[in-house]
């Protein structure tokens, strides 16, 4: 019996870097696990599509996927965009069984990646109680994902002990949402007398929305910006955690 082929669905961008920045993930993911056998699709701008590597697949004589999104909340891709697409290739392709798994977030080993990068801009563990964070996500009007990169922020304050964790947009903040913007969240952590503003990307590649990020974020004069998430350890974890949440059960119930 063998195990489902992972299929990583990423949203795809016009920036180079994006799909770069997917491939260097993926890659880190087979040496992880090196008899998995781990395709990438796009939803958008890059090849190959997500239906376009579903019919490859069908056509090869697989007959097990675990569609897996490149995302870390549960917003509108992941509640929407992504079951649409499966549930379309399944129909077209009775063959294939398609299973999607959960998005990426929350999980600690996310926030060791994001530790991770502040240190690596510079920060130093000393710096905790003096060093306001800046939790900037790409955003999102969906109640649930506010809610959860809110709980994010604060869980994280209450375990590592920065002297603040606010959660921020580069997308879909004030007025739409209660988020502030990058800049926004600096410049309140500033007016509260915090000595040190770093910002933590909370995002996997680079592409618009970080973009923006970093620009709010040496607008407002934040002290450290850490890079994206990017093709990190952890998250290649993270992924393969979430697959075998599919997997196990799944292939539990195929021997029953």
């Amino acid at each position: 019996m063998h195990d489902p082929v992972l299929l990583l669905i990423a949203h795809g961008s016009r920036d180079p870097r994006h799909a770069a920045t997917v491939t260097a993930l993926t890659e880190r993911v087979r040496s992880l696990r090196p008899g998995l056998r781990v395709e990438t699709g796009f939803l958008d701008f890059n090849a190959p599509s997500v239906p376009r590597v579903l019919e490859r697949l069908a056509a090869e004589g697989v007959r097990d996927v675990v569609g897996l999104p490149l995302l870390l909340n549960r917003a509108f891709h992941a509640k929407s965009d992504i079951p649409s697409v499966l549930r379309e290739a399944s129909a077209c392709l009775p063959q294939l069984a398609v299973h999607q798994a959960d998005v990426l977030g929350p999980s600690s080993l996310l926030t060791a990646t994001l530790e991770r990068r502040l240190y690596e801009a510079g920060l130093r563990p000393g710096d905790r109680r003096s060093t306001g964070v800046v939790l900037a996500s790409a955003g999102s009007s969906d109640p649930e994902a506010i809610a959860v990169i809110a709980e994010n922020a604060r869980e994280w304050r209450r375990t590592a002990g920065w002297c603040a964790v606010r959660p921020a947009f580069a997308s879909a903040s004030r007025p739409l949402t209660d988020v502030p913007s990058t800049e926004d969240a600096v410049r309140a952590l500033r007016a509260e007398g915090v000595e040190r503003v770093a910002v933590a990307p909370y995002v996997i590649a680079p592409g618009r929305l970080p973009d923006r990020i970093e620009a709010g974020a040496r607008e407002a004069g934040a002290d450290v910006l850490a890079d994206v998430l990017g093709p990190a350890p952890e998250l290649a974890r993270v992924l393969l955690g979430r697959y075998d949440e599919v997997r196990v059960p799944r292939l539990a119930a195929l021997s029953a």
